[in-house]
């Protein structure tokens, strides 16, 4: 078997966030000895979720085993994942800061499953649908767990309380088209239907311009190729995202 040094385009910063979560995490289980110390361990975490190499890619890499590999992924996603905040948190933090508006906006998880729950019929693939809410900068605010890819976009908001939650913080909410219907008026969405009048395409163009920048959240996302397609189980994608999510955000702000 060859072998060859490779770079990962993240920053130290992010590195040695997930290394402190992981050396407080053994501390606390008074697991202080792995065959990996936590920075070995971050980093090998890190090349599986942005450049998504195999399993056993890392582990031949790191020098440990497939199934240690694989381990040490699942324990660092669930630490991750579970620093991400709740809907209302998120919520309540925007209105802090005082934004002037969100995006919401839904993305399709590719996966490997062929089941055919998980066919989605707008994106002729199968996948996970995941919600989103952004700032308006495109910053990851909240993201969802993850519901077979046949769900509608306003389907899985109402199953997440998105559409209650934002009409209880009052924050105007751009989205596309695939959210109207929503029952709530802070979310907005553009007109529908051919011929229409100068006002409301105006009102679109605006529409267009203010979703733009959020949407690319999804983008940001997606620049971590694990999630580009998946090839675990379908039910992990939500706290996948979640963990990426967090990982962004470090990396944007800090990195």
């Amino acid at each position: 078997m060859l072998l060859y040094r490779a770079a990962v385009d993240l920053s130290r910063p992010s590195l040695n966030y997930v290394a402190g979560i992981v050396r407080r995490h053994r501390r606390a289980f008074r697991s202080l000895w792995r065959l990996l110390n936590p920075g070995r361990q971050a980093l090998l975490v890190l090349v599986h979720l942005r450049k998504a190499e195999t399993f056993a890619e890392v582990a031949t890499g790191f020098g440990v085993s497939v199934a240690t590999a694989w381990r040490y992924v699942q324990e660092i996603v669930a630490l991750l994942s579970a620093r991400s905040p709740k809907l209302w948190a998120a919520l309540r933090k925007a209105q802090a800061d005082e934004l002037t508006h969100l995006v919401l906006d839904g993305t399709l998880i590719h996966t490997d499953r062929a089941d055919r729950p998980y066919f989605s019929g707008k994106h002729r693939v199968h996948g996970m649908n995941v919600q989103v809410i952004a700032g308006p900068d495109g910053t990851v605010l909240w993201n969802s767990g993850a519901m077979p890819g046949k769900i509608h976009d306003l389907t899985a908001a109402r199953v997440w309380g998105v559409l209650r939650e934002l009409e209880r913080a009052g924050i105007l909410t751009l989205a596309d088209k695939a959210y109207q219907g929503a029952e709530t008026s802070v979310v907005i969405t553009p007109y529908k239907g051919k011929n229409k009048p100068e006002s409301q395409k105006q009102a679109n163009r605006a529409h267009a311009k203010l979703l733009g920048p959020g949407e690319r959240a999804n983008a940001q996302l997606k620049s971590w190729r694990i999630l580009r397609k998946l090839r675990c189980s379908p039910g992990k994608a939500g706290h996948l995202v979640k963990a990426i999510a967090v990982l962004q955000n470090y990396e944007t702000t800090r990195g």
